[in-house]
């Protein structure tokens, strides 16, 4: 494999992170209409978002493992292969911590009178910033690390 497959496959790991991004916005988007919706929300359109971006989510998680065992087999760099284990790692919990999110936003809608919510509220969002740091950290090091090579 070339320098240039290389790049090839960093610019692709670059896209597909673009991609995720979107998807998230898309999914925020998709939950405020559904919260809109509201007290009798249409869940059946909700279900129909967490579809469409559960597919989306798996496409790139797929490509991005693809581009992981490339990198580390065709390319011989463990050190990138090992950036890319950790961004996953990272992104699932980010997912998680979403859904969550999205649940205990609905939880003080639903329930305006019961305390805890709000404040579960806001220590998701806290978590949910920081799993976005540290995916910026990771994909930080791995650009540092891709262009130790050139």
């Amino acid at each position: 494999m070339t320098e240039t497959d290389l790049k090839t496959l960093v610019h692709r790991l670059y896209a597909l992170q673009a991609e995720r991004v979107e998807a998230y916005r898309l999914f925020e988007e998709g939950y405020q209409a559904y919260l809109n919706t509201g007290p009798h929300y249409d869940f059946i359109q909700y279900r129909q978002l967490v579809h469409e971006i559960t597919v989306a989510f798996n496409g790139i998680s797929k490509e991005i493992i693809q581009i992981k065992n490339s990198l580390h087999e065709e390319h011989s760099r463990p050190d990138l292969s090992a950036h890319l284990e950790k961004l996953q790692e990272k992104e699932k919990e980010k997912l998680e911590l979403t859904a969550m999110l999205q649940l205990a936003k609905q939880n003080v809608l639903d329930r305006p009178g019961e305390e805890g919510h709000q404040e579960a509220v806001q220590e998701l969002k806290h978590k949910i910033m920081q799993t976005i740091e540290a995916i910026i950290e990771i994909l930080q090091d791995f650009k540092y690390d891709s262009e130790e090579s050139e």
